[in-house]
């Protein structure tokens, strides 16, 4: 039998919060993070706008020799682990470190650091003076490392990437691990820092950003009729995940529970999703059989819904699949449509959300959505422009990345 997987524990560093608390309190107040870019000059950039960290000062975390070994995307990443474990009240000293363990996710990983490196090899005349941490700055799987090494975690330790479903299968990983007995602890989650000339030229390049560039904070506009694309955001969250009798023996206090976890490919296109959304719904099948319930025991889903013109309407369709009339009983909202869309991290961010809504009983809203479009189904509720007070006793969160990567976790109330 499967043991029962809990969170413990919770830290979060976003465009619309620099911890879990105001994270969570921008999120129900519909805040947008996206404002014109300030980490450097995009005038000639078809975009330039994003959901930039804001107030963030590295020297408050980190001394200025460490710093600079990090690259921005593991400093965001170590910094709410350090909250995380703080808030799940784990004593290093009284666990088995043996069993517990570091799964990290990142789609892009240390992109500012290797744009720099290139950028002074090419104006050295090709001269290779390269900064003998290049590589350790740049690699995804540093993230794990440094958490493990901080922190003494000697369990299972390693890197997911799958483009934006990064940080989701890192924690399904992780929940699989703890549930068939290979750890009791798990530091789970993902971070992305890409907003550099290369992240927003790049995805310029392939047509995904919004260039509504005269009014950044109503860009990210999910299932409106005039989205034109995602907000490139940046940060990191941390989940802990916690074997159930491990956390009770402990007296911790837990956020929610795991139910189940789903992943499928798209096996269609390497960036369009499938347009009758057949791996989203067969993922969130997945997800809602994993966990032993049934589509009518759902009350919200937290939606990939990156405010693509294709995206948002192939899942809406894959939902609706799924779920049948039971759709219309339920909350559905992005939350992208406040944070900008964090690429690997964006499951962990959005996992934080989706317990936080299931503990709370608040489903966070769809912002932005002034007018409906007419392929979305004008029945279904969006949670449009403002947060709704309803029970949610299970809710699924869904991710998708680039190559037909399909995520679904299902979050439930904690019950003893």
């Amino acid at each position: 039998m499967n043991r029962r997987v809990v969170v413990t524990g919770l830290g979060a560093l976003t465009p619309i919060g620099n911890s879990t608390q105001t994270f969570w309190e921008a999120l129900c107040k519909g805040t947008s993070g996206a404002a014109p870019i300030t980490h450097f000059d995009a005038t000639k950039f078809k975009t330039r706008f994003a959901c930039e960290v804001k107030n963030f000062d590295v020297s408050e975390h980190f001394h200025r020799r460490d710093a600079r070994r990090l690259d921005p995307f593991a400093q965001y990443a170590i910094i709410t682990a350090d909250e995380a474990i703080a808030d799940s009240g784990l004593d290093m000293e009284k666990i088995d470190r043996l069993r517990a363990g570091v799964i990290w996710g990142a789609g892009i990983g240390g992109l500012t650091t290797l744009q720099k490196e290139i950028i002074e090899f090419a104006q050295g005349n090709g001269t290779p003076r390269f900064n003998p941490f290049l590589i350790p700055k740049m690699i995804i799987d540093i993230v794990p490392g440094h958490i493990s090494i901080k922190h003494g975690l000697r369990g299972i330790n390693y890197a997911t990437v799958s483009a934006c479903a990064s940080a989701s299968h890192a924690l399904i990983n992780a929940f699989d691990y703890i549930r068939i007995g290979r750890a009791d602890i798990i530091v789970t989650g993902g971070s992305e820092a890409a907003i550099t000339e290369v992240g927003i030229g790049g995805f310029n390049s392939v047509k995904a950003l919004s260039e509504s560039n005269d009014n950044p904070a109503t860009a990210s506009r999910p299932f409106d009729k005039n989205r034109n694309g995602f907000v490139l955001g940046e940060g990191a969250a941390t989940v802990i995940l916690e074997e159930y009798e491990h956390a009770k023996k402990r007296g911790a206090k837990i956020y929610a529970e795991i139910g189940g976890g789903g992943m499928t490919a798209d096996a269609h296109h390497i960036t369009a999703p499938h347009p009758d959304g057949i791996g989203a719904a067969g993922v969130m099948r997945l997800a809602i059989e994993d966990a032993n319930m049934q589509t009518t025991d759902i009350d919200y889903i937290n939606v990939h819904g990156t405010s693509t013109p294709l995206g948002d309407v192939a899942e809406i369709k894959a939902i609706q699949q799924v779920f049948g009339g039971a759709a219309y009983k339920l909350n559905i909202s992005s939350t992208k449509s406040m944070t900008g869309h964090l690429l690997g991290a964006a499951g962990a961010i959005e996992a934080i959300a989706t317990i936080l809504a299931v503990k709370n009983d608040t489903v966070p809203p769809t912002i932005n959505y002034t007018t409906p479009d007419p392929d979305i189904d004008s029945r279904l509720n969006l949670t449009p422009n403002q947060a709704q007070q309803r029970t949610v006793n299970a809710a699924l969160t869904n991710t998708f990345g680039f190559g037909g990567h399909n995520t679904s976790i299902l979050i439930k109330k904690f019950e003893e």
